[in-house]
Parts: structure tokens; C-alpha cells; sequence
């Protein structure tokens, strides 16, 4: 055994569960239950939002699914590895919200810097196959970064969705947002772009996503 490989991936995945404590904007799909009485005064279920693990192995077991709407066919492997490491860099970087003006023109900046070091933990030759799924997923020059980069937008678009909008109503998001940030879903799979756009259609009509 090279324990020494060993001790590097080790390092490499318990740097990975800090995903758990990365908060997103989006919403969970159920209210949380309330903390055990001695650590809260919570009594009753309340919203809590996603993390960025929940999130990445939500887009992995959408790519598992729906993977048949690909506008091209796909590796679901490489797949699922890029969706699993997408956002690996908000460790370092924190979490940029998708509307965040300010925060998205130093966004880039902040996750190169994050990717030297945390995809750096690796051994030499997962290091640069991690790294080189990342960048693809940010060039989206291939056929799994283009269906990748779909099930991004939708998964996120379908809890709040089922919540009502609550992630977008706090943040007063109109419906050309969300139509601009999801513009390019037919690069990726025309079927669901199109599936998309009529939910925000209707989500539109139901007071949802005002204009």
C-alpha cells in the first residue's frame, strides 16, 4: 500500500465534506424537522436551505435519469464525477449567488485560487483529472459539460419551484432573470429547455415570477 497516496486522498475528501456546511440560496424540497429540545427552542418544522453536497448528489442522480435527453449522447460517468466536483471550490471561494452582480465579477478570480489548492491535495494523476473535469464544466465545450451545466440550472429552478418561489421572492427575482439565466438549457438538451420554460410560463401566470 502507498500510504502516502492514501494519507493524499484522504486529505483530499475530508477537505470535500466541508460541502456539507456550504450553504446555498435555494431552498430544500421539505421544511427541516426541529433540532433536538436540549440544543433548540425550535418546536416546529422550518425552511431550511441546501448545502452544496445535497446539491451535488441531487445534479449526480439527476444525470443517472435523465441523462436520455441529452441533445448528444453522454459518458454518465464523467459525467456524474464533473457534477460531484462542480462546486468543490466554494470551500475556498464561498457560494456565489447566481444573481449577485458584484460577487459574480470576482467569482472566477476566487475559484481559480481555490482549485490550485484544494484539487492540489490529490495524487498528481486524479489531481489532474479532477482539475480537468472542473474546467471543462466552466467551458462548456463538450457535449457532459453542456448536459451538466443543464441539470445545474434545473435542479435548483425545480425546488424553488416546488417551494413557491421562496428563494426568489426573498431576493426579488423576476421572471427575465430567470429566463436570461436559463437561456441556454437547449445547448444541452432542447427537451428539457423547452419543459423548462413553460414551468416558468406558468409559474408566471400563478404570481410566482412576476415580469
Amino acid at each position: 500500500m502507498d500510504l502516502q497516496r492514501l494519507e493524499a486522498q484522504l486529505s483530499f475528501l475530508m477537505e470535500a465534506d466541508k460541502l456539507k456546511n456550504m450553504y446555498r440560496q435555494t431552498y430544500t424540497r421539505m421544511d427541516d424537522l426541529p433540532p433536538m429540545p436540549e440544543h433548540s427552542n425550535v418546536t416546529e418544522p422550518y425552511p431550511r436551505r441546501e448545502n452544496d453536497a445535497e446539491h451535488s448528489f441531487s445534479l449526480a442522480l439527476f444525470t443517472c435519469i435523465l441523462a436520455e435527453y441529452s441533445n448528444e449522447p453522454i459518458d454518465v460517468l464523467k459525467t456524474m464525477k464533473m457534477v460531484l466536483v462542480h462546486d468543490i471550490v466554494e470551500i475556498d471561494a464561498g457560494d456565489t449567488y447566481c444573481y449577485d452582480e458584484a460577487g459574480n465579477s470576482t467569482k472566477a478570480e476566487r475559484e481559480l485560487k481555490a482549485a490550485d489548492r484544494l484539487f492540489g491535495l490529490l495524487p498528481e494523476e486524479q489531481q489532474a483529472e479532477y482539475r480537468a473535469l472542473w474546467e471543462e464544466f466552466e467551458r462548456q465545450d463538450t457535449a457532459e459539460a453542456r448536459f451538466a451545466a443543464v441539470m445545474d440550472r434545473i435542479q435548483p429552478l425545480l425546488l424553488n419551484l416546488s417551494r413557491n418561489g421562496l428563494s426568489w421572492k426573498e431576493h426579488g427575482i423576476h421572471l427575465h432573470q430567470v429566463q436570461k439565466r436559463n437561456e441556454r438549457l437547449g445547448e444541452g438538451s432542447e427537451t428539457l429547455h423547452d419543459y423548462v420554460f413553460a414551468l416558468l410560463d406558468d409559474a408566471n401566470k400563478r404570481g410566482i415570477l412576476p415580469d
